[in-house]
């Protein structure tokens, strides 16, 4: 193999053209004069997580009050806003409503509009059921919240829009570059992709649904696994999409680190309806019928995942169920708004969630960032990492840059 780039030396890499990857390597050269490389897999950034989901710039209503999750969202979210009317992306501050439809979910409910409040969404609301129908009229429910800071945007456009940054203030961005090998070079690593060989004195992991095997390749033992969770979507029909202004939630079980089947305006045009979530038999299994032998088997090996099943097979089996049942989908659709019929709505894109467990079986709900000598690994960047992005890659570079002072710079 001709490793004909061995001898570049770069100060610091990072692992994963992601949105948080893209965004911790902007923030570190805004701030300091260093030889940066980004390494990417695919032939493209924002392949997996960050390219498909919804587009939603969350307002930090579901997080729980001093979780790295409220503190980065609700700063990353106005941060968000700000880079977007900067640079001339398209993004819309449209607000969403989330609905009670049953009258058990009241209490939950009570517990959103309490967190909201305290995570200082200013201008959240109390819905009547009457008041429901002025911000959505196809809309049904006995209870809501209006939560203003909601909006949407092309999380891609801004991904590429970081990237054009990077490059502008001499970052070097590398696609099609799996990280296949890594080995020591005294203090230094030497990072083997399929085709070229990299020197670097520090590393950032922000893998995403790599990241967990990317800190063993590096010798840190994670402590946890990814398991992917696809989420897939229906698209409403053109015909349809007047049945939907913005975007309309339900309450969420708060058993279980998603939100339910929702309705969301895209800000490119069109209304996804979704997504379920259910086990990905792939870490990058779009689609249901696809599997890794080496997934599975490294999923089956784990006793994490046993336990984690063994207290949510249930809530499993019914996900599984709707997936390849248009007909419930359609039905946990009605519930927000019944006018849905089954030919309302066509097969949309999927998505796979990187979600970190633990071995007793936890699902890890916060982001889980380590530390080792001249490396940070990203762990676990759940949702609302799309929205926090500017706000976690800040976060990230500061804890880069001081470990980089004190092991690489000797400071």
């Amino acid at each position: 193999m001709d490793k004909s780039h061995v001898n570049q030396i770069f100060d610091i890499t990072i692992i994963g053209g992601g949105i948080v990857g893209t965004a911790t390597a902007l923030s570190i050269l805004n701030s300091n004069n260093v030889k940066l490389l980004l390494l990417e897999t695919e032939s493209s950034l924002a392949a997996h997580q960050t390219g498909n989901n919804s587009g939603v710039i969350h307002s930090g209503l579901y997080y729980k009050p001093g979780s790295l999750k409220a503190a980065n969202c609700t700063l990353g979210r106005d941060m968000m806003y700000a880079f977007c009317q900067e640079h001339n992306l398209s993004y819309d501050k449209s607000g969403k409503i989330v609905v009670a439809t049953r009258e058990k979910e009241i209490p939950a409910l009570n517990m959103l509009e309490e967190r909201g409040r305290e995570n200082g969404l200013a201008g959240i609301k109390r819905l009547s059921a009457s008041e429901i129908k002025e911000y959505e009229p196809h809309a049904l429910g006995i209870d809501g919240l209006f939560v203003p800071q909601t909006g949407i945007v092309d999380y891609v456009a801004v991904t590429n829009k970081y990237a054009e940054l990077i490059r502008e203030k001499g970052g070097e961005i590398k696609t099609n570059s799996k990280l296949i090998s890594v080995k020591k070079d005294g203090k230094d690593l030497i990072l083997s992709t399929e085709h070229d060989e990299y020197k670097t004195k520090f590393v950032v992991n922000c893998a995403g649904l790599q990241s967990d095997r990317i800190a063993k390749l590096f010798g840190v033992d994670p402590k946890l696994q990814i398991i992917p969770f696809r989420g897939e979507y229906y698209q409403l029909k053109k015909e349809k999409q007047y049945l939907v202004n913005n975007l309309i939630y339900p309450v969420p079980d708060p058993q279980f680190p998603f939100l339910g089947v929702h309705f969301t305006r895209m800000i490119n045009g069109g209304v996804e309806a979704g997504p379920n979530a259910v086990l990905a038999f792939k870490r990058e299994g779009y689609n249901k019928t696809d599997f890794s032998i080496k997934d599975l088997t490294e999923l089956g090996f784990y006793s994490g995942f046993w336990k984690m099943a063994a207290k949510y097979y249930k809530m499993g089996f019914q996900e599984f169920r709707r997936s390849f049942s248009k007909e419930l989908f359609v039905k946990s659709l009605q519930k927000l708004i019944p006018e849905i019929q089954y030919d309302d709505i066509e097969i949309g894109g999927a998505g796979v969630r990187a979600q970190a467990l633990e071995r007793d079986g936890k699902l890890v709900d916060d982001f889980r960032i380590v530390e080792a000598e001249r490396m940070v690994h990203v762990l676990n960047a759940p949702s609302p990492a799309a929205t926090a992005s500017l706000s976690i890659g800040k976060k990230i570079s500061e804890m880069v840059i001081k470990r980089y002072s004190e092991e690489v710079n000797k400071i």
